[in-house]
């Protein structure tokens, strides 16, 4: 009774200074009927959307007009063509809409920004753009030509919705919402119109929502509370799950279309609309910080965010919060494009079902297995950012969260439509402070050298960098700075243009601010690291002047030396694209050197590729285009070779657990690399040495237990099938049952697989498997101890083994790899020969981001080769193949591949026993040298 009181007074408040219920508009009862009967509790509503402007015959239809239902219905989630069809039925009826094309999706989807405005911001919408053009690049601009541009430039606000396709909400609310800022004409709304162009992306993944949508209706509809929930669907997008928001390289074809529409509308502000905490959390941009970042931002996020906050929390809806959830450490969320290029972002958690079902809902802890006790994560205790907390336990329904969502949306737009002119001055100075932050903050440059090795992997970084709009340049002549030579043709990043702070934060070193600090996401991407590629930050001023034609894209033309040769070598200086090569010669046969030699001047490396000359067209028009160099041999190389393998491969993906597969699948597509993507029933069904030669299991599942058993046998039986009804459904695989996991049955034929003699590759945390569950017994698996956190740093790595072909292309002993496990693998004695790469251990070895406890990883195995019966099981406690982004570390799953026959050469035997006493030793004569020096020096 006392929460009813605050909520209508509330709304006599809201009435007071004007909501919308003064404006004389004629409203649908229809809605308002469904509005409230919808809502579970009347607090779960507010004056702001507990109405909807009548639609006329002929006019601006509504979304029941369309859909044939009013947004929150129950059971009811719309398709994305409908989506689509609801926005142009719209366009086509207003002219304060405008529909911006941005590209299609992997499947063939269109993407859209719909644009919402005044009609007379819409109609010079393009001159408008022009302005925030000039503004996001005021080199050249005045301070008087930038404040006359300010005063007449519309901030834009683009909202997201989507991104995450089992967050079923936003998709549906943004209907409702871009109906009412074209028909609703309250002083709220009307200022909004007036001073703001509204941009809506409706569905940020297409494909994963129409995926999604199908699951729910034929799997989840049915779900009455979130004690026994069924799973979600296993696949969203084609490759991408959960990670489309970890896309810090924009793989996806939906981000990347809306990061293009970014770089050319340049909208100040994007608002990203996801589910999952309760009721409502704003994002505020908590520690850590990135300290890259203009400062202006960290108070920009707040000041909107905290309005947000009081205005629902004055409308009397309980369990809107700030503060105390997602940080802002990492520049690899996909709506940080707009942080990243000096917007400003603002992000949503709406309490969403995962459809469109009223459920009940447990908002307070439920604890599992080894979660521990206590309230520290109890989201409904109050705190200074919770200042009134969401329920304990609650009905909740769709129409719920559309009311939170649309409510704070509107509020949010509100303080922009309030401030537009400090907005978009916020959004100038912010461009204009990054150049002026180049000039002022070392290091003014970053330059990538020209002579490495293998430019192939330098043009990706330089690509990667120009696709988000950093300005790069090749130097014309030899450049001496303070760090050395570096020679024409070098890339040159300088720091002192608009996005020189989003190339400092992606190229340097990520040092960590506070080791009790948390980040929601990794610690560490600097690019160069996680490429092998060498990138040199200056802190030379003179930088800043050295001459460089622009760069629009880098291709790397390789060569072959004229046809008339008996064979041919392929330079292996690591070149990823060396594995394209392999497949587009996939009928010729290849020999690798396995050692280094001499081709007349050139130096040949190991794990160069050895081709007949009778091949000489096909490897022409192989090794051009794909950045290769072949130098042609006038005899066979006095080395021993082995043959490069084209095996057989079969990936293994769990159901629940697809993302990190995805992963491969994508690296493996991009390098036009054969395999069959495999699940439970044909791994149960046996065979599968008569059909492959390699299998591969990628990182994936919560623990081993979870791979081996995935999602339990409960319930109904959930089939992922295609059928006319959901079509979307059966994509990627198919069964008719995806519950149960390979079972012990499947970890059998594994065995099998492995001692008829094929090669079982496992990555990551899925590489605790053959130890835990017996096929490679002798490994012994162990968890971090308290205290260990490791956020996906950059770490250090021995290679004890470097002649075996894993590590064709990498040269030394010592790499970077990123930490990808919480799994630490060790060997007896007998066994050490088969550790082909190792952690040194200990905080040097960090050289990126954050790894507490990184003692505990001290001489730990990151890469084991172990004979079992004909066969072998190769462990990669690291993961060669993270997202799209450590690309330094992916031939070594590659090598495996084309050397899977040749793997064992040096492994095994006596093993080799350090003598502590020879340690003691070395340490007394390095003692006396050490005294001997400090005698010298005096």
């Amino acid at each position: 009774m006392l929460r009813s009181k605050l909520f209508a007074r509330a709304v006599a408040l809201a009435v007071a200074v004007g909501s919308p219920a003064l404006a004389q508009q004629q409203m649908d009862p229809t809605f308002a009927a469904h509005q409230k009967a919808w809502t579970t509790k009347p607090e779960f509503s507010s004056p702001l959307v507990d109405h909807l402007p009548a639609s006329t015959p002929g006019g601006v239809p509504s979304p029941r007009d369309v859909l044939g239902h009013d947004i929150g219905a129950p059971k009811v989630l719309d398709h994305y063509a409908d989506l689509l069809k609801y926005y142009r039925a719209l366009a086509a009826k207003s002219p304060r809409v405008k529909i911006v094309e941005t590209g299609k999706t992997e499947e063939g989807r269109p993407t859209v920004v719909v644009l919402i405005s005044a009609e007379d911001n819409i109609r010079t919408v393009e001159a408008n753009r022009a302005n925030l053009a000039k503004l996001a690049d005021p080199r050249g601009l005045s301070e008087a030509d930038a404040k006359q541009i300010i005063g007449k430039t519309k901030p834009m606000y683009v909202l997201m919705g989507g991104l995450h396709s089992a967050e079923t909400g936003p998709p549906e609310m943004l209907m409702e919402l871009a109906y009412r800022l074209v028909t609703e004409d309250s002083p709220v709304i009307e200022r909004i119109r007036n001073n703001v162009i509204v941009g809506i992306n409706p569905a940020t993944d297409p494909d994963g929502r129409d995926r999604y949508t199908d699951w729910y209706l034929r799997n989840k509809i049915d779900d009455t509370d979130d004690l026994n929930p069924v799973p979600g669907a296993p696949y969203w997008g084609k490759y991408i799950f959960h990670d489309n928001n970890r896309d810090i390289n924009y793989t996806g074809f939906s981000a990347r279309n809306l990061l293009d529409f970014y770089l050319q509308w340049h909208p100040p502000v994007m608002h990203d609309l996801h589910e999952s905490v309760p009721f409502l959390y704003t994002f505020s941009g908590q520690a850590p910080q990135n300290p890259t970042l203009d400062p202006i931002l960290f108070g920009e996020m707040p000041w909107i965010a905290n309005f947000e906050m009081s205005q629902l929390t004055k409308y009397g809806m309980p369990g809107v919060w700030t503060h105390g959830y997602v940080d802002e450490w990492s520049p690899g969320y996909v709506g940080f494009m707009s942080t990243n290029h000096n917007g400003l972002f603002k992000m949503y958690e709406t309490f969403g079902n995962g459809g469109a079902t009223t459920e009940l809902r447990h908002v307070s802890p439920v604890r599992g297995p080894g979660q521990g006790g206590g309230d520290d994560n109890d989201q409904t205790k109050r705190d200074w950012f919770r200042p009134s907390p969401p329920y304990k336990v609650v009905e909740w329904s769709m129409r719920n969260n559309t009311n939170y969502m649309e409510t704070g949306v509107l509020t949010g737009l509100t303080a922009v439509a309030q401030n537009p002119e400090t907005i978009v001055e916020n959004f100038y100075r912010k461009s204009r402070n990054s150049i002026e932050a180049g000039r002022k903050d070392a290091p003014h440059a970053f330059l990538i050298p020209g002579d490495q090795p293998d430019m192939t992997k330098a043009a990706l970084v330089v690509n990667l960098l120009r696709m988000q709009g950093i300005e790069v340049g090749r130097t014309t002549a030899e450049v001496t700075l303070k760090e050395g030579k570096f020679p024409a043709g070098s890339f040159i990043v300088k720091r002192d243009q608009p996005y020189g702070r989003l190339a400092k934060i992606l190229l340097e070193k990520q040092v960590f601010p506070d080791s009790k600090l948390r980040t929601y996401d990794d610690s560490a991407w600097t690019m160069g690291m996680m490429a092998h590629v060498k990138v040199t930050p200056s802190a030379d001023l003179k930088a800043l002047d050295v001459a460089a034609t622009p760069v629009d894209k880098d291709v790397v033309t390789g060569s072959i030396d004229a046809a008339g040769a008996p064979l041919y070598a392929v330079l292996d200086h690591g070149a990823i694209s060396l594995a394209t090569l392999r497949y587009r010669l996939k009928g010729e046969p290849i020999r690798i050197a396995e050692a280094a030699f001499k081709a007349g001047p050139t130096d040949v490396p190991a794990g160069s590729f050895i081709v007949e000359g009778k091949a000489y067209e096909a490897l022409k028009a192989a090794v051009v285009p794909l950045g290769l160099k072949a130098v042609a041999l006038k005899e066979k190389p006095g080395v021993a070779t082995h043959e490069a393998a084209n095996p057989h491969v079969a990936v293994y993906s769990t159901w629940g657990s697809t993302q990190n597969v995805g992963w491969v699948r994508y690296a493996f597509d991009q390098f036009e690399t054969p395999y069959d993507l495999i699940f439970k029933d044909e791994v149960r069904k046996g065979g599968l040495r008569a059909r492959y030669d390699v299998i591969v299991v990628p990182s994936q599942g919560r623990s081993t237990k979870n791979l081996v058993f995935d999602i339990p046998v409960t319930g109904k039986p959930l089939p992922y099938t295609k059928t006319p009804e959901f079509p979307t459904q059966g994509a990627y695989g198919s069964s008719p049952d995806i519950r149960g996991g390979m079972g012990l049955e499947g970890v059998s034929e594994l065995r099998k697989f492995v001692e008829q003699g094929g090669t079982l590759i496992t990555l990551g945390d899925s590489s605790a498997l053959p130890g835990e569950y017996g096929i490679a017994p002798d490994v012994e698996v162990s968890r971090a101890a308290a205290g260990f956190y490791a956020p996906g740093p950059i770490v250090a790595a021995k290679i004890e083994k470097p002649a075996n072909p894993i590590f064709y292309g990498y040269t030394g002993t010592e790499t970077t790899v990123r930490w990808a496990s919480t799994s630490l693998l060790s060997l007896p004695i007998r066994d050490q020969q088969d550790v082909l790469m190792s952690f040194p251990g200990g905080d040097k070895a960090v050289q990126s981001g954050l790894m507490n406890g990184a003692a505990q990883i001290k001489d730990r195995p990151a890469i084991v080769d172990l004979p079992v019966g004909q066969g072998q099981v190769l462990m990669f406690a690291t993961n060669p193949v993270y997202r799209w982004q450590n690309f330094g570390e992916f031939r070594m799953l590659y090598n495996a591949l084309f050397s899977y026959r040749d793997l064992r050469q040096g492994l095994g035997g006596a093993p080799v026993i350090p003598d502590p006493n020879a340690k003691a030793d070395e340490k007394k004569d390095g003692d006396k040298k050490d005294e001997a020096e400090k005698k010298a020096a005096g």
